[in-house]
């Protein structure tokens, strides 16, 4: 199943994304503060999210087709916090609120669990290939 938020990128054009200025790299934090820019005294935004059609320099995406962030490892602590709708088993507000604003609907617990396969793996079958079966005798169940 392939993440949601991977097709959407609708919170990273939508909301402003601020922090402490401790959490960039230039004072031993992990967000790159080259992507960033001061915002009052003790707070930097990622760069773009300040506009008045927010769009955060670190995402790569046509929103509602493909969405990836370029720091993901490194994101600021503001981003980790919001959690797509239903990924933890309720609704987002956030989440909703950007998937509406650029015309897309909200995620549904469906969402979730529509799209997995399961699988069964059989490491003692020599001959999985031979049978038809995909490397270590996976097989789709069902």
């Amino acid at each position: 199943m392939r993440h949601p938020c991977m097709t959407c990128g609708a919170c990273c054009s939508h909301y402003r994304v601020s922090m402490h200025w401790m959490e960039t790299d230039a004072s031993g934090g992990v967000v790159p503060q080259a992507l960033t820019e001061g915002f009052g005294p003790h707070q930097v935004v990622m760069r773009g999210t300040w506009e008045t059609q927010p769009r955060c320099i670190a995402l790569e995406a046509e929103i509602g087709t493909f969405s990836r962030c370029t720091i993901h490892a490194v994101r600021p602590q503001a981003c980790r916090d919001v959690q797509a709708s239903w990924e933890t088993g309720e609704a987002s507000p956030q989440c909703d609120r950007a998937r509406l604003a650029h015309g897309l609907p909200v995620l549904g617990a469906a969402d979730w669990t529509s799209a997995i396969d399961l699988v069964l793996l059989d490491t003692n079958a020599p001959a999985a290939s031979s049978a038809g079966l995909s490397p270590a005798g996976a097989a789709p169940i069902g």
